[in-house]
């Protein structure tokens, strides 16, 4: 009987064996996943921007940017461009946009703005109807592209029916009094947002829109005359 072969897969010793290398290097894994994904959501600053650094979260001084959505070639799906792009989809960081009438917030400034608009979208409790970031509800329209809609571009309805000029003036007046511009038939409500309020939501809308989410929400770039009314090339 002691000379009888045992196989390995009956041998309790190699099982134990395995599951010290197995748990070994999950933790190893996991331990490099974490550092990789804090390097990847951590956000930006002006000198990733002025040294063409593309970050997952830029910095917050992009609303000086003019931001699109465009299709990369190589990812095979569409990203956010910041500031122009190069004919594949890739951000440049030359074209500015004024936001509110100017295209030179300093780092600070941003900061401070963007701060604000997250902590407004809290306090409004702005989860409880709409989506950030694939968070919260889908009762209204998701809002992690907002800022790209076609419906608050010069073409769309919003400004018409704001009487305002440019995106984020318009943006900023129907979060205001929402209920001065029917949009739907789930109507937001008046929330009391203040002017100072409404200017930060809108930049940290504008922010969100260029955070790369890997293609996410799925065909928000088709869309043809906005998340509202949901209609398709």
């Amino acid at each position: 009987m002691s000379g009888k072969k045992v196989s390995v897969w009956t041998d309790n010793r190699f099982w134990q064996r395995s599951a010290v290398w197995v748990t070994g290097f999950s933790a190893l894994l996991l331990i490099w996943l974490t550092f990789d994904t804090m390097g990847q959501i951590s956000m930006g600053t002006q000198k990733d921007i002025d040294n063409h650094v593309i970050k997952r979260v830029p910095s917050a001084t992009v609303i000086n940017y003019k931001v699109e959505y465009k299709m990369n070639q190589r990812r095979g799906h569409e990203v956010p461009v910041i500031g122009g792009d190069d004919g594949k989809g890739n951000s440049l960081f030359k074209v500015k946009e004024k936001f509110f009438g100017r295209d030179d917030y300093s780092q600070q400034e941003a900061d401070a703005l963007l701060h604000l608009g997250k902590l407004a979208s809290q306090a409004k409790n702005c989860m409880d109807c709409h989506t950030l970031l694939g968070n919260g509800a889908y009762y209204a329209p998701d809002l992690t592209k907002a800022w790209l809609d076609p419906m608050w571009q010069k073409d769309g309805p919003m400004q018409a029916m704001t009487g305002k000029n440019t995106k984020e003036e318009a943006m900023a007046a129907f979060l205001m009094d929402p209920g001065k511009y029917p949009t739907h038939a789930r109507m937001m409500p008046n929330l009391g947002i203040t002017q100072k309020e409404a200017k930060a939501l809108v930049a940290f809308l504008k922010h969100m829109a260029t955070i790369d989410t890997n293609g996410f929400p799925r065909g928000f770039g088709k869309i043809k005359e906005g998340a509202v009314y949901a209609k398709t090339k």
